[in-house]
């Protein structure tokens, strides 16, 4: 935790706490601070920056800068006000993991943080905010660029190159090959739905074989 109080010396301090946690799409920060009702606070959000400004009626005017270590989502942002605390959550612009709160912008190589955690909730996560996590950008993107290099053979060709041509084709030529499909009992596969759409298709079996029905 964190003291934060930057306050004038006329009356009482307002004992004032901080502390934060992060998600894959934001930042929460915590201001520990009990009865503040909202006549009491101000609080701005901006891209790099959070100022809050607590006017209790019993202590001297608080306030609390945050100059923060990356940007947010400040429309996307916002705060919730408890008996017991003020929780801030901001939007991030990326879903990078920040290696501290405040501070001058961090280079944007910064690790992403995996697309697995779970989702936000009133309590930190189960990571260190510190602890740096696996580039799952980066595994992902060398998983399909191996699956881009290993070309399907035999019966798979056949069905990706029928899953391609359904996928582009119209609505006739989707009619076309399921009419065609579904009445041949799977042996024939047209694209023309002006000669299909006239009769129904006969069960053409593969030359040598016969085709027979189950019982």
């Amino acid at each position: 935790m964190e003291e934060a109080a930057d306050c004038l010396d006329a009356k009482s301090k307002l004992p004032v706490r901080y502390d934060w946690y992060q998600t894959e799409s934001a930042v929460v920060i915590t201001v520990l601070v009990k009865n503040i009702k909202e006549e009491y606070l101000q609080l701005n959000i901006t891209k790099n920056q959070v100022k809050i400004q607590i006017s209790h009626p019993e202590f001297e005017v608080c306030d609390l800068c945050l100059n923060l270590s990356n940007s947010v989502i400040a429309e996307q942002s916002g705060y919730k006000l408890t008996p017991s605390k003020i929780e801030i959550k901001l939007k991030k612009t990326e879903g990078l993991r920040w290696e501290k709160l405040e501070g001058p912008p961090l280079d944007p190589e910064v690790k992403a943080i995996p697309k697995d955690p779970e989702p936000i909730t009133d309590g930190p996560p189960a990571y260190p905010t510190s602890k740096k996590g696996k580039d799952w950008n980066k595994v992902e993107k060398e998983i399909t660029e191996q699956e881009a290099k290993e070309k399907p053979e035999g019966d798979e060709a056949i069905n990706t190159l029928f899953q391609e041509i359904y996928g582009k084709g119209n609505d006739e030529v989707k009619r076309a090959m399921n009419k065609s499909f579904m009445e041949s009992s799977g042996t024939v596969l047209s694209t023309n739905w002006n000669e299909i759409s006239k009769q129904k298709v006969d069960v053409k079996p593969p030359d040598g074989m016969e085709w027979k029905r189950w019982e």
